[in-house]
């Protein structure tokens, strides 16, 4: 019994470590009901949903949204966003509801709708950019309108069980919460509105419960070792490898090969490593004062482009970056003090799309970073990051016995030029 519970403390004890970001740990998706105006059986209502990660956006096929009505609640009508079934209104005679549905489903509209299907933020195929790269991409609406729910803040129930994808699984949602009404100001800003009541739900991230592999890997390799540290073998697992397609395969040739399929599975090239994405770390030049560091990331998969893609390391020379090329960079400070975590991004309309595998599937950059003379140092693997994550999930490092660390000569040659200054400088001073 005592080693069933040590079993059960240890498994809560990894699952709470893998659901906390300790590079972004506010981060989360906040999901804000607005009820604008009672109507004769209900209420319509904005929702809005923000998206606070720095770093972890929704791509495509965007963001499912799901919940569970408290009553016997109906969708009479929605604008911005539609619900995936309509469910049995067979009792409903003359206006029929949009959904029924106690448990709707609910989508972002496709870009391109009818004006008089648009909302604010809508629209986008439910693709919401991260806080950190673009903050009015970070945000989604729709309008809806229910029915059967109650006409005052008394009467109306809160929905329960709420869910979402982004695309996939991940994401763990709170119970629904009242809050102190949203406060609008009017486009003349002139004056203030009130919502007539609000509620919020917060959704948090969780890469374990996401996919039980990592979804990219690191490989490093540096000017003063001839060695490349590649990605460790099966880092991502290897259940795709019977099916994966070798770079020089005729298959490469055939027509809607790159259409991604419903259930988003991947046609990945075949890799030791099996990563629908790996992103290569080299050491490429020390100067005096400084050093530079070449970033590519390539795309194994031939069936996703990687829109609004991130890429954030933690390093402790970070905090000196004097010069970033073909990327945009943004610091990610998550404790303030510690500014050793940085965001590298697509420059928008020249890399911000990562296309498919191919010989378009990467994006590369370099890095130009001021020394700290007081912890710079080329030996045991400081060079190398500690943490990458690419588009909010982290990344398998190679282990770290296998990094490229200086040649043994080398370090001798450094100690024996110190030693050669000390003794030119005493026979000077002798002199």
């Amino acid at each position: 019994m005592r080693l069933f519970f040590s079993f059960c403390f240890f498994f809560m004890i990894i699952f709470s470590a893998t659901a906390y970001d300790p590079l972004d740990p506010s981060g989360n998706i906040t999901i804000k009901w607005d009820i604008m105006s009672w109507t004769a059986d209900g209420y319509v209502a904005t929702v809005t949903m923000n998206n606070f990660q720095m770093y972890r956006h929704i791509q495509n096929p965007g963001w499912t949204l799901g919940w569970t009505w408290a009553k016997k609640e109906v969708i009479w009508s929605m604008v911005g966003a539609q619900t995936t079934e309509q469910g049995d209104c067979s009792k409903f005679k003359g206006n029929v509801p949009h959904c029924c549905k106690k448990t709707p489903t609910v989508v972002d509209l496709l870009p391109g709708v009818p004006y008089n299907q648009q909302f604010s933020n809508c629209c986008k195929g439910g693709v919401i950019g991260a806080w950190g790269q673009d903050p009015s991409a970070a945000v989604s609406q729709f309008q809806v309108s229910a029915g059967l729910a109650g006409t005052t803040n008394k009467t109306v129930k809160l929905p329960k069980n709420f869910t979402l994808l982004g695309p996939g699984p991940g994401y763990t949602c709170g119970p629904a919460k009242i809050v102190p009404s949203t406060v609008f100001l009017t486009t003349d800003k002139r004056r203030k509105t009130q919502a007539l009541m609000t509620w919020n739900v917060t959704c948090t991230y969780s890469q374990f419960l996401a996919r039980k592999h990592p979804s990219c890997c690191v490989s490093f390799s540096s000017f003063y070792n001839d060695t490349i540290t590649p990605c460790p073998s099966c880092a991502c697992g290897c259940e795709n490898k019977k099916s994966c397609v070798k770079a020089d395969s005729k298959i490469l040739t055939m027509k809607g090969l790159n259409t991604p399929k419903k259930d988003n599975t991947p046609l990945l090239q075949c890799t030791h490593h099996m990563c629908p994405v790996r992103v290569h770390w080299h050491v490429k030049t020390n100067y005096k004062d400084y050093w530079r560091v070449k970033i590519a990331i390539t795309n194994f998969n031939y069936r996703m482009n990687h829109t609004l893609w991130t890429l954030a390391i933690q390093h402790p020379n970070l905090n000196n970056v004097t010069q970033v090329f073909s990327f945009d960079y943004k610091p990610v400070s998550p404790y303030g003090s510690i500014n050793d975590t940085g965001m590298f991004y697509g420059t928008k309309f020249y890399n911000d799309l990562l296309m498919e595998a191919g010989p378009s599937g990467n994006v590369q950059s370099e890095v130009l970073l001021q020394k700290d003379q007081k912890t710079f140092t080329l030996k045991q693997g400081w060079a190398f990051p500690r943490k990458v994550y690419f588009n909010g999930d982290e990344c398998m490092l190679p282990p770290p016995d296998s990094y490229p660390f200086l040649p043994n000569s080398a370090q001798g040659n450094f100690a024996s030029m110190s030693l050669n200054i000390l003794l030119l400088l005493l026979f000077i001073s002798i002199w």
